[in-house]
């Protein structure tokens, strides 16, 4: 009896009756890899943010000790990339829906699987491209906010009343402010992406036993 229930099964999954051009049973590896996509490239990005901007930053600490702590907001930007791949992998996952008891029928679409595919990639590529932007941004102007510290205080032991930015005791705030400007804009681009990848994840439709 045993080998007969499953026999009946195995004609009922691959009864042509099953098999449905809107929900094709390839179409759940197309959503799960927007899944993976999403977590993985955007993580990527936020690794690579946070390794570069700590390289700037512990250069910077070497040589101006005092200013470290108040240049770690691109390592904290950088951070933020991987949790927008976090959000859109568990709104996606829930977007799932699984085949028919019994039959094995499909009921997830194709159209549901592109749309989570292309919010997966909006969202991942895009923390990519902002981590990469945060990390080289963070590099360079830690950098030079510690070379800008340095010059000034070896002015000030010459005896000059300003320092390298031309302003007494700016001790490169001047630089301080426009790397943070970049850091910003740099950081948008990653929202972008999970803002777009949010009005995607919207987009779905599923398969009834008619269709």
């Amino acid at each position: 009896m045993a080998d007969d229930d499953n026999n009946n099964n195995n004609n009922n999954y691959y009864n042509e009756g099953n098999v449905s051009i809107l929900c094709a049973p390839w179409a759940p590896i197309v959503g799960f890899t927007g899944v993976a996509l999403a977590v993985v490239l955007s993580n990527l990005g936020g690794a690579y943010g946070t390794a570069k901007a700590g390289q700037g930053m512990m250069a910077l600490g070497v040589r101006s000790p005092d200013l470290l702590m108040k240049n770690i907001i691109p390592v904290v930007m950088a951070g933020v990339l991987g949790i927008y791949g976090l959000i859109v992998s568990v709104i996606l996952g829930g977007k799932f829906s699984q085949p028919v008891p019994g039959t094995g029928a499909s009921t997830y679409s194709q159209y549901s699987a592109f749309s989570h595919l292309a919010a997966g990639l909006c969202c991942g590529m895009c923390s990519l491209a902002s981590g990469l932007a945060i990390g080289i941004a963070a590099d360079a102007g830690t950098r030079a906010i510690g070379a800008q510290s340095n010059m000034a205080a070896s002015w000030k032991k010459m005896g000059f009343t300003g320092d390298s930015g031309g302003q007494p005791n700016s001790a490169g705030d001047s630089l301080f402010v426009g790397t943070v400007l970049i850091q910003v804009f740099a950081g948008n681009l990653g929202l972008y992406g999970l803002i777009t990848a949010l009005i995607l994840s919207q987009s779905d439709y599923s398969c009834n036993m008619d269709n």
